[in-house]
């Protein structure tokens, strides 16, 4: 790709080869040091990992940027031995020749610092910035389980996506639908998606042998007019409670879909079925409207749908904000599409909300 962006490519490309092989000894590994954080959520010695080691390489190329990340360094400080681990996988990147585009943390003290300034980090508003925004794993539920997952860095501009570089170690370079969360690259080399804006959205194999014989392919962008039968879902079917299923299964009805399609737990990797044409269009309402996204679940991964010619608002019909904070709360739920189709995607939507009594879920 030929853009003002490939140095910031380059460098998230390096890292997350680097932090993939982290993930690998994680998953690999029946102790993965998973603890339970105050939401509930699980995180693992590898989320702290990879996100120390995106935080230090980043860093380390664009000294003036911001980082915001889902992790912070509270746990570890009062964990010794969970620090420990965390510190020693990191360190195994040390004698890898690939790693050394990568930086690391010069000693624990500073890798929990790194962690915070992407814990404790903001994405600002339209004077912010640039501001990178790290899932170190997205989808910790299906990872230690051994199943699909991703490894998301986006750049922000202000608050709008420039680039988005995906990892995705389960996923195939040439990935076919429909794609689950046991949908596992036979191959084991997996991809990476990527984007910047204007540019388009392409993927390549997460490790090229020998890398100066790397493959790239651009996604094709959706047809300018599409029919409703054509509309190809990704959702999350019976492993989340915070959305409305029934909700979820009329609206689909009533599009003429007849198939589940996709189904993932992590958003990210919903997002990159949409950006690999692998799907054409998601909806999710959530049960409570003070229920929002969580930006690194979202930022930059969006951008590989729309350089594909795809349109994301929430339920309401508004943009989608990453300007407002760590947690997206000036939108509710996201309706995705093809643009030609998307006015009709969002009509049935809050037709059939209403139609469910569940209009408070509506601005």
């Amino acid at each position: 790709m030929d853009s003002p962006y490939s140095k910031e490519l380059q460098v998230a490309i390096g890292a997350i080869q680097s932090a993939a092989k982290l993930s690998q000894a994680v998953i690999s590994n029946e102790d993965k040091g998973t603890i339970e954080k105050d939401d509930l959520s699980p995180v693992t010695v590898a989320d702290f990992a990879i996100q120390a080691l995106l935080t230090a390489t980043v860093h380390g190329a664009f000294p003036n940027d911001k980082f915001v990340g889902e992790e912070s360094a509270a746990d570890l400080r009062v964990n010794p031995v969970l620090l420990k681990r965390v510190w020693e996988l990191l360190q195994r990147l040390k004698d890898e020749e690939a790693a050394q585009l990568c930086k690391l943390p010069g000693s624990p003290e500073e890798m929990c610092e790194m962690i915070d300034w992407c814990g404790f980090g903001e994405p600002g508003g339209p004077r912010a910035g640039r501001v990178w925004v790290f899932d170190p794993i997205d989808g910790t539920q299906t990872f230690v389980q051994g199943k699909a997952y991703a490894i998301n860095v986006a750049l922000l501009e202000g608050n709008k996506q420039v680039l988005s570089v995906v990892g995705c170690p389960t996923l195939s370079f040439d990935a076919s639908a429909p794609v689950t969360n046991t949908s596992l690259d036979p191959t084991g080399r997996g991809s990476i998606v990527f984007a910047a804006k204007g540019y388009g959205t392409y993927v390549r194999p997460l490790v090229a042998s020998p890398p100066q014989e790397v493959q790239v392919r651009r996604i094709e962008p959706v047809a300018e007019t599409e029919l409703p039968l054509t509309l190809r879902p990704v959702s999350c079917y019976n492993m989340l409670d915070s959305g409305v299923d029934d909700v979820h299964q009329i609206i689909m009805q009533r599009l003429n879909i007849e198939t589940r399609g996709c189904d993932l737990l992590a958003w990210v990797l919903r997002w990159v079925t949409l950006g690999l044409g692998l799907a054409t269009m998601t909806v999710w309402v959530y049960k409570k409207r003070e229920r929002t996204g969580k930006i690194w679940d979202h930022a930059g991964a969006m951008l590989l749908f729309e350089e594909i010619g795809g349109h994301i608002t929430d339920i309401d019909g508004k943009p989608i904000d990453l300007g407002v904070g760590r947690k997206m709360t000036a939108n509710h739920g996201f309706v995705a599409a093809p643009k030609a189709m998307h006015p009709l995607v969002l009509k049935t939507t809050q037709e059939v909300i209403r139609e469910q009594g569940k209009a408070h879920l509506l601005a």
